[in-house]
């Protein structure tokens, strides 16, 4: 009942589209209602009457029927087109739901999730969900009216005959309503297998250069092969299910025939029935049969939009594990004081990543985080525009707690350049525009100076409105780096935190970068995370982090005296690295 009602709630918008469709449906099933019954009256009263007035009457009734087939023409023409319409309505609303909250859910949900499954929610799962929104009310709401409709015109014909054809229809209805619990499960089954096939496809073509650079086509086709069969075994399972339903209710249909010829016969013999009675009551049969039918058939839509909706519901139920806090404040006036309390880490209740680490950073001081791969380093930052939660302990920003302030005006508030370079799909200009989404031509263009790429933009034929292509790839490594660093020059936050901000440059470029980048520092606090130690040797505060947690603190010079783990790297980089 919750989902039907969540169902429901969609429709909201849509009432006068919805109510009138209705209001169409009862029309429609009025006119084929009245047609045996029409037909009926002129059996008794009209077509007894002498040729002279059965031809006078007959143009008036032509007359009439016709103006009732355009009035349901009309009709028919609003269910088909509106109908639909509301249906597609419906649909990018929860399009529009749907993804609006992937983009609440938290790094948690994405680390556990596939990009190809939740296309599939989000594309394959609506389109069914459409369907649905318009056909279901509309199937149901005509079907009925034609049953009950047709089935008390069939009482007022023959009760003993049409309490028969009751029998058998609480067969079939009992038999539709067995099978159709069965359905479900195969029809939720068929979800989830095709969610895998686009899960494969997606990180198949996602990564198809580095498939090609090893040479593993003949490995995402057994991938491929996989997940796309087992689809087809999930599919096969359903539509023998749905061939066994339909034949059966086929079967019942059939017999809903013989029943009322056979009987029918009866009820003639016994003078019960007359011919012409029999007749009419076959022509309500037809009536009363196809609606079933409808119901019958609209199972399989049914079942397919049900599974897609609850998956779609399953969704929408999870909670963010990161959100604003009632009463949570803006972060504002920021000066840059950041302090790690005691804070712990673990992903899912695991070996902490993070343990009982404390650090002090003044406003403005620019702090560089080194030590070997996995020691918390990236993690540490991540916890700053709580892309994570602590487990433990705190982290405060000007002496606030993050966890008391918005998400937005914290994020907004720090500047992250990060090591995996993500390139949206478009032009340079909007690529640089997404650090400041009412930026100037002029902005972005001194934005791109200071990264040192504005020279390289001019030199391309479209200049700034050169398409880049997906994730860049028409742009070296180097290049994207330079291009996510303008993106932050123009959001100019008063917190930096730079993720290996100069790893893929060459020589040259490392150098004009880091003038770039120490000039974007000034006055601002900044977090350097950093394996090239020549990009680090001017900061105020280096710290070594290891899986033990803090190990060494203290200026470049001093560490280097200290010959500690430091001054192991700095030699291994610079002096020992060719033996």
């Amino acid at each position: 009942m919750r989902t039907l009602n969540k169902f429901i709630e969609y429709y909201k918008p849509y009432r006068f589209l919805f109510y009138t469709d209705m209001l169409c449906a009862v029309i429609v099933s009025v006119v084929d209602l009245s047609f045996p019954q029409i037909l009926n009256y002129l059996s008794k009263n009209l077509f007894t009457l002498d040729k002279q007035t059965i031809l006078q009457a007959i143009g008036y009734v032509g007359l009439i029927l016709l103006v009732l087939y355009i009035i349901k023409y009309f009709c028919q023409y609003f269910i088909t087109s509106w109908g639909h319409i509301m249906g597609a309505r419906m649909e990018a609303d929860m399009r529009k739901d749907l993804f609006n909250h992937f983009q609440r859910l938290s790094f948690s949900y994405y680390d556990k999730s596939n990009t190809g499954e939740m296309m599939s929610r989000l594309v394959g799962d609506l389109f069914d969900i459409s369907e649905l929104a318009h056909h279901g009310p509309e199937n149901i709401f005509i079907s009925a009216l034609k049953i009950i409709g047709s089935f008390i015109l069939l009482t007022m014909l023959n009760v003993k005959l049409t309490l028969i054809l009751l029998v058998v229809t609480m067969i079939m209805v009992s038999y539709s309503i067995y099978k159709n619990l069965r359905m479900r499960a195969v029809f939720m089954d068929n979800r989830v297998k095709i969610a895998k096939v686009n899960s494969s496809l997606q990180d198949s073509l996602a990564g198809i250069r580095v498939v090609k650079s090893f040479a593993n086509e003949e490995v995402e086709r057994r991938k491929f092969k996989h997940s796309n069969q087992e689809f087809l075994a999930s599919r096969s399972t359903s539509y023998k299910m749905m061939g066994g339903y339909h034949a059966w209710n086929s079967f019942f249909t059939g017999l809903l025939y013989i029943v009322v010829i056979v009987f029918g016969g009866i009820f003639i013999a016994d003078g019960s029935l007359g011919v012409t009675g029999l007749a009419i009551y076959i022509l309500y049969i037809n009536i009363y049969v196809r609606p079933l039918e409808v119901l019958i058939n609209f199972t399989e839509q049914f079942q397919k939009g049900f599974a897609g909706f609850k998956r779609f519901v399953d969704i929408l139920d999870t909670a963010p594990d990161i959100q604003d806090k009632p009463g949570a404040i803006p972060l504002g006036n920021v000066q840059g004081e950041i302090e790690y309390k005691n804070v712990s880490f673990n992903y899912n209740n695991d070996i902490d990543v993070l343990h009982d680490v404390s650090i002090q950073i003044r406003a403005g001081k620019n702090i560089a985080l080194v030590g070997p791969s996995g020691g918390g380093k990236s993690t540490l930052c991540s916890l700053l525009p709580r892309f994570y939660d602590v487990s433990a302990g705190s982290i405060t920003i000007d002496g606030k707690d993050i966890r008391d302030l918005t998400l937005d005006s914290l994020r907004t508030s720090i500047g992250i350049v990060q090591q995996d370079v993500y390139m949206f799909s478009g032009t340079i200009k909007e690529n640089i525009a997404y650090g400041k989404a009412d930026a100037t031509d002029e902005e972005i263009m001194e934005a791109a100076r200071n990264a040192n790429i504005h020279d390289f933009i001019m030199s391309l034929d479209q200049g700034y409105d050169t398409f880049v292509g997906e994730r860049g790839v028409r742009l070296s490594g180097g290049q994207k780096q330079r291009l996510s660093i303008a993106r932050v020059f123009l959001k100019n936050p008063p917190i930096l935190i730079l993720d290996e901000a100069t790893s893929s440059l060459d020589n040259e470029s490392e150098r004009y970068i880091q003038h770039s980048l120490e000039k974007l520092s000034k006055n601002r606090t900044t977090i350097v995370i950093a394996h090239r130690l020549s990009t680090i040797k001017n900061a105020d505060e280096i710290i070594v982090i290891t899986d033990e947690g803090i190990k060494e603190r203290g200026s470049h010079k001093q560490l280097i005296n200290k010959d500690g783990i430091y001054a192991h790297y700095y030699n291994m980089q610079f002096e020992g690295l060719e033996s």
